[in-house]
């Protein structure tokens, strides 16, 4: 009986680490051009748990890469990034987006140009939305021209296809990851590292 006790007792204290660790875990939603390289800068961060590539800021139920391509559903290629705030704070997170991207170009990042690839923070709470505000006064005093991102409520995040996961750790000889992301991330680690 005391073995069955035991094993009773350690499951149990599994499953509570299980549930202290699950509740650690928080969501942002953000888009800042491309989702392939948004998804493969904030991989990057300490604290960072997953980062999924979807659609999000849009009326369309369901939408698809093709879909947003067209610039008539509404939605932007975000991601949404799982982090654990006890190690990486929200306000890091918004900082480093802003660095992550131009925000003072509407409807565009470099060669990307339409709707889908504006910059957008979505939040799924009130201290989200105070957070993103006040991250983003203080970086428009780093640029010359006015930002152009959109602070506005998450309804839905759609996941994209299964495809667009990981693009650039999936394709790194592609040329878009080549002469886009790769040089995008290289700019970013040697930031992280000062």
């Amino acid at each position: 009986m005391k073995l069955i006790s035991l094993r009773f007792g350690v499951f149990a204290l599994f499953l509570t680490f299980m549930n202290v660790s699950a509740a650690k875990t928080e969501s942002l939603v953000l888009g800042g051009g491309c989702f392939w390289c948004t998804e493969a800068a904030f991989e990057m961060l300490p604290g960072v748990k997953s980062v999924v590539s979807g659609y999000a800021g849009g009326a369309t139920d369901k939408p698809t890469y093709e879909k947003i391509g067209t610039g008539r559903t509404g939605h932007a290629e975000v991601i949404r990034i799982d982090y654990d705030p006890a190690e990486v704070s929200l306000e890091t997170l918004l900082n480093f987006f802003w660095d992550a991207h131009n925000p003072t170009t509407l409807n565009s990042q470099g060669a990307d140009h339409g709707t889908q690839y504006r910059s957008i923070i979505l939040y799924a709470n009130e201290a989200q939305k105070l957070a993103a505000e006040k991250s983003m006064a203080e970086a428009q005093k780093t640029f010359n021209a006015p930002t152009v991102t959109q602070i506005v409520p998450l309804e839905k995040f759609w996941e994209a296809e299964g495809y667009h996961q990981d693009y650039f750790a999936n394709n790194p000889h592609a040329g878009y990851c080549q002469f886009v992301i790769a040089p995008k991330i290289k700019k970013l680690e040697q930031e992280l590292r000062k």
